[in-house]
């Protein structure tokens, strides 16, 4: 594992040059990034969202794009459309910004539904079908969706189709005081993502993801992931609990965080670490706990301290 180990030092390392204090932030972000999963960012503006997004791009050397979702939006605008040459009579098609490896959807609850479900064939097939025909997507790709929870207006909720297609859910935050006056030092004459190199390859890339497939899950580890899955299912204040892809994804992030963590075995505080970010976000409150403002990450830490945790697991 220590290739993982030093991918993810030096990954973690560059991108702390423009996110300062986010450790949590970007380690999930990485752990996505080698899950080969897609994460949806709910943060407030100027958190440095973007940011985060554009510095892992940078690290890696993946080509970066940015689709800022508006109610107007097609989802011809997402995936790309076939124009007619009228020179050799036939169509061409146009690819659109969704083909880049990292693809930052901004605001992606501000789209109609509609908008949103072209998101849905990438970010699960990678790959895209339009006019009958289909155009895969480069390897690595990595949707980093942004949405803000104070403005509630002019948006659309995600339809749970969606949700369920997003590895984590995870928060940045206000920096604390230390870190915020560290930013104001950094960004006096330029900002750092302007001077943000290339520290890893992508092929340094796809060896981390196939290292982190490597590593094992004793029988009652598997067992407490999918026990803590099932627990959601069964909670009262739960409509609808987490599927089989919440519990492969909270199997893979947790193979991800081991090895990076340099261990070739998962420990049931990888699982406890990371059931909040990988499961609250796929919980469906029910009515009656919505309206005593029951949340989803209250429900999973809940469902944490009442499963036993498995004893012997190497």
């Amino acid at each position: 594992m220590e290739i993982v180990k030093k991918f993810a030092d030096l990954v973690i390392g560059n991108v702390e040059k423009v996110i300062i204090g986010k450790y949590e932030a970007i380690e999930k972000t990485l752990l996505a990034l080698l899950c080969q999963g897609h994460i949806l960012i709910e943060d407030v503006p100027g958190t440095g969202k973007t940011m985060l997004a554009r510095a892992v791009a940078c690290s890696i050397g993946c080509t970066f794009r940015r689709i800022q979702f508006t109610p107007d939006m097609l989802p011809s605008d997402v995936t790309g459309v076939s124009v007619f040459n009228q020179k050799n009579h036939e169509f061409e098609f146009r690819p659109g910004p969704v083909f880049a490896q990292i693809v930052l959807t901004d605001e992606i609850n501000r789209a109609t539904p509609k908008t949103q479900s072209a998101l849905l064939e990438a970010m699960e097939e990678r790959q895209v079908t339009v006019d009958g025909h289909t155009h895969l997507m480069e390897k690595p790709f990595l949707v980093l969706a942004t949405q803000n929870p104070i403005e509630y207006e002019g948006t659309f909720p995600l339809p749970e189709a969606q949700l369920d297609r997003f590895l984590l859910r995870i928060n940045i935050g206000y920096p604390a005081k230390e870190h915020e006056i560290a930013i104001l030092g950094a960004q006096q004459f330029v900002h750092p993502i302007t001077t943000l190199g290339q520290i890893v390859s992508n092929e340094e890339l796809l060896t981390a993801q196939e290292a982190v497939k490597q590593v094992r899950a004793n029988d009652l580890i598997k067992e407490y992931v999918v026990n803590l899955c099932t627990a959601t299912r069964t909670h009262p204040d739960v409509y609808l609990g987490v599927s089989p892809r919440g519990s492969l994804a909270l199997y893979r992030t947790s193979q991800a965080l081991a090895a990076m963590r340099q261990r070739d075995y998962i420990i049931p505080d990888d699982v406890k670490y990371l059931a909040e970010a990988t499961l609250a976000h796929r919980l469906i409150i029910s009515p009656a706990a919505r309206i005593k403002n029951v949340a989803p990450k209250e429900i999973v830490r809940e469902i944490l301290s009442s499963i036993p945790v498995p004893k012997a697991y190497r």
